[in-house]
């Protein structure tokens, strides 16, 4: 199993949203590093699904549901899209400004990348933050 982060802005698409909706398409990445990192998922992945621009937090747990196929909503080139079903809203949301403190996720994608939308996330990374989510 592979872990991931991915991005989204709440007011375009939140996790809130994908509640509502029970599942979900993940489209309109046109980053090739993001892309690539999408042809990577497996079914059964998980990820953590981050609220970016407004709040800046991990706000629940994903699940990979149908790996990569051509996106829809592109007009050109070769983006792809996954499908996703919430997994578990977190007990308290993990900032960005806490994860930037905690000296167990200094190398973390989401502070070494911080522009990417779409990463992989080490398990350890991924377990600590689940754990911390709990506290």
């Amino acid at each position: 199993m592979n872990y991931w982060l991915l991005k989204s802005e709440p007011d375009v698409y939140s996790f809130d949203t994908l509640l509502n909706e029970k599942k979900g398409i993940w489209d309109g990445v046109r980053n090739y590093q993001a892309r690539n990192n999408l042809k990577l998922m497996r079914n059964g992945d998980l990820a953590f699904f981050y609220h970016s621009n407004i709040g800046k937090e991990i706000v629940g747990v994903i699940k990979i549901i149908k790996e990569y196929y051509p996106d829809p909503t592109a007009t050109d080139g070769d983006w792809v899209v996954v499908e996703v079903e919430p997994f578990c809203k977190l007990k308290k949301q993990i900032t960005l400004e806490m994860i930037k403190k905690d000296l167990n996720l200094q190398n973390i994608g989401l502070i070494k990348q911080s522009r990417l939308s779409v990463m992989s996330i080490k398990k350890e990374e991924f377990d600590y933050i689940l754990a911390l989510s709990e506290s």
